[in-house]
């Protein structure tokens, strides 16, 4: 995992982001901010639920510290104390696996009904 943190520290950055991640007719790349308030663009590989929780599994647009070219990073859709929503990357192992192990049995039982798509790409 990449030691630079990534999220959407201001609140209307994160709101499109995540009214963005939200939308099933949108797959085009979203841009979050690291700590600095760098942008870094992302493209969307796929939304899982998960333990009452939404996760976004999210690919570096560009090559990323880190970050192979073939991995991709889980983000939590979170609240902050204000109850704006914004994105924080998952750091938890067992966390990170049960969300990727849900990604790819949505893939195959996708493949199963003939769809090629997780609704995002």
């Amino acid at each position: 995992m990449a030691e630079k943190k990534t999220s959407a520290p201001k609140p209307e950055k994160a709101e499109n982001s995540i009214k963005q991640l939200l939308d099933p007719n949108d797959a085009s790349n979203i841009t979050l901010y690291d700590e600095e308030d760098n942008a870094v663009e992302f493209e969307q590989i796929a939304l899982i639920p998960h333990q009452k929780k939404v996760y976004a599994i999210l690919k570096p647009a560009e090559r990323m510290e880190g970050i192979a070219d073939d991995e991709a990073i889980a983000f939590a859709v979170e609240e902050d104390e204000e109850g704006d929503q914004l994105l924080v990357v998952v750091e938890d192992e067992p966390i990170i696996d049960e969300v990727f192990k849900a990604y790819h049995k949505l893939l195959e039982d996708e493949g199963k009904k003939g769809k090629g798509s997780t609704g995002k790409k």
